[in-house]
């Protein structure tokens, strides 16, 4: 496994304040084994480590955390969890 992203980008309160956190690990074939998508901001919900909501596959299994639940995901590709990822946080940034 090689992790191919790393990221972290630091919102201004204009763009929503906040964290977004991108971690995305590869196989040697290049496929994506591991990803951990979260929008963290700790003013707006201070449980799961500040964790709004976000998107991986740790303990095995697809899952999307939303203001401390978390409910298993159905997976079709890692484009699509992107694609979900960023439609959640364009909606919390509407209603701000």
């Amino acid at each position: 496994m090689k992790k191919i992203y790393d990221d972290v980008n630091v919102l201004s309160k204009k763009k929503g304040n906040g964290i977004l956190r991108r971690e995305v690990w590869v196989d040697d074939a290049g496929s994506v084994v591991r990803y951990n998508l979260a929008y963290i901001n700790h003013n707006e919900f201070a449980g799961d480590n500040g964790r709004v909501f976000g998107y991986d596959n740790a303990h095995d299994h697809h899952h999307r955390h939303y203001y401390g639940t978390v409910e298993p995901v159905e997976f079709i590709s890692f484009e699509d969890v992107e694609a979900r990822f960023e439609q959640d946080f364009m909606e919390i940034r509407s209603k701000k």
